[in-house]
């Protein structure tokens, strides 16, 4: 669980503990009015616990506080949408969670994409995001949607032409050595990759493989300054706290320093595409 989940959950604790406090409770009658076992209370007010609906409408009632009732259940789902496990947001499939990446795109103006292990999705030839999605379906072992989902996701690149949007991506070196699908597959990215490199609106900047250790990092995106995606394993993290998103424009800009952008970024896609065909089918690897 990330810090902002669990700060938030800290913050709505905090205000369930003031409401009971000026109820004249303490925790041990409160769970006594709520028929709860004895340490519920101290967990919800620790942040250990989100409360449910239920929850918030009982502590409430005995609290003589139901006026604060829609604003606390506000509070608690917004919680419950900061950190979403993949199988509930790919329960129907991969379409769904396109279409939510496509309209929350529609509304930034900048947006800045790292990526450690692959292409960015939005950069994705039909190929190359089959074989990605396909893996995601067999991974999560959901739904299997793979021909919408791509449509999706195809159609979610028309952005990159139009509108007043910029993109800002940076990838390391290693996801031009990451293998997708086969070698027609990674010819047909790497020309993908050089051709969005000419775009206005599109900075791409790559990170060689021998750069030095800068900062922490993970895979995310930013939305402007007033959100950022994390994508883990088990589920995708949404940071608004504007402290934590400081953090990450800190670390994109050491990131950004240290990539090559240009001729040079070009030459490291040229390079790799000429390796996979040297080496028969297979990347030269960074370190050789």
């Amino acid at each position: 669980m990330t810090s902002s989940v669990h700060q938030a959950r800290e913050a709505l604790g905090h205000r369930l503990r003031d409401i009971r406090r000026d109820a004249g409770l303490n925790g041990q009658q409160l769970a006594q009015l709520a028929g709860w076992h004895s340490s519920k209370v101290s967990k919800i007010e620790y942040g250990k616990q989100t409360p449910s609906e239920d929850d918030i409408h009982t502590w409430c009632r005995h609290t003589g506080a139901t006026d604060q009732v829609r604003d606390l259940v506000a509070t608690m789902r917004h919680i419950e949408a900061m950190y979403v496990e993949w199988r509930r947001t790919l329960g129907t499939g991969t379409r769904r969670r396109q279409r939510v990446s496509h309209d929350l795109e529609a509304q930034t103006r900048l947006m800045r994409w790292y990526e450690p292990l692959l292409v960015p999705g939005i950069l994705h030839t039909v190929e190359y995001a089959t074989a990605v999605m396909r893996r995601v379906i067999d991974f999560y072992q959901i739904h299997d949607d793979l021909d919408a989902g791509v449509a999706a996701r195809m159609e979610r690149q028309q952005i990159l032409y139009r509108g007043d949007h910029r993109f800002h991506f940076i990838i390391a070196e290693q996801a031009l050595c990451t293998i997708v699908g086969d070698a027609d597959v990674m010819t047909g990215q790497f020309d993908r990759l050089l051709a969005v490199m000419s775009l206005p609106r599109i900075h791409l900047g790559i990170i060689p493989a021998r750069a030095a250790y800068r900062v922490p990092t993970n895979q995310f995106i930013m939305y402007d300054d007033r959100m950022v995606h994390v994508e883990t394993i088990s589920a995708e993290v949404t940071i608004s706290q504007p402290r934590e998103i400081a953090l990450y424009v800190k670390a994109f800009a050491e990131l950004n320093r240290q990539a090559v952008h240009g001729p040079a970024a070009r030459a490291l896609v040229t390079g790799a595409l000429h390796d996979l065909h040297a080496n028969g089918g297979q990347p030269k690897r960074p370190w050789t």
